[in-house]
């Protein structure tokens, strides 16, 4: 990985650490035809102190932190709240996301890039469905520990097969998410985010799948 400081172009830091990708776009910075410029001088440009927008590229490098909770044994209303504070509200920030950049090199690459927007259209329909049907109907059974969940639960786990298997075939199309030789700033940071989605999603269903469900079930 390229080590980050002010005098390399936006273009190389976003080629080499797509992480970065998603704080440009938050801050208009222009990553894919303005990528010859300077790091400094473009946030210059936006009127951003470069230093924070640097101290930000760093965090998302690193990554999130790992999440150390048992939630075997945490109360079920903090599971559901974290379930949906932190996979849900990814799920509705990333899939806008990642529909407008595939939107966006599909029009630059046509042919060239894989069939994966039949595949990603899809199943963004299916999951954000999904989440209004976890959040609006089971969660708050769950929570009101009433009987009856077993039905949404198996409607749950079905949709969640489908998303698997729509994550195994976006990762076969992608060749891993591997972006080729005359991929664009955005075609790279397309496949990142789609590899992110990925792992976002496996930890997420985990948790319903593994954990949220079978207590639920049990009566907790």
């Amino acid at each position: 990985m390229t080590t980050l400081n002010m005098d390399i172009t936006v273009g190389r830091i976003a080629a080499e650490t797509p992480a970065s990708i998603r704080v440009f776009e938050k801050y208009g910075i222009d990553f894919c035809c303005g990528g010859g410029t300077a790091f400094a001088e473009a946030c210059a440009v936006r009127g951003l102190a470069a230093e924070t927008v640097m101290a930000e590229i760093e965090r998302a490098v690193e990554g999130p932190a790992e999440d150390r909770t048992d939630w075997r044994t945490a109360p079920i209303g903090a599971l559901i709240d974290h379930i949906i504070g932190t996979h849900h509200v990814y799920l509705k920030t990333e899939l806008p996301r990642l529909e407008a950049m595939l939107a966006k090199v599909m029009a630059a690459h046509g042919a060239a890039v894989p069939a994966i927007a039949e595949v990603f259209g899809p199943m963004k329909e299916e999951l954000e469905a999904h989440l209004m049907k976890e959040e609006m109907i089971l969660f708050p059974l769950i929570r009101s520990g009433r009987p009856g969940a077993m039905g949404p639960i198996r409607v749950m786990l079905a949709e969640h097969d489908s998303a698997g298997a729509a994550l195994e075939l976006l990762r076969s199309l992608t060749g891993g998410y591997k972006a080729p030789a005359q991929a664009c700033n955005t075609w790279r940071g397309l496949y990142a985010g789609l590899e992110e989605l990925e792992r976002d999603l496996h930890r997420h269903i985990h948790l319903e799948n593994n954990i949220l469900f079978p207590r639920a079930l049990s009566g907790e």
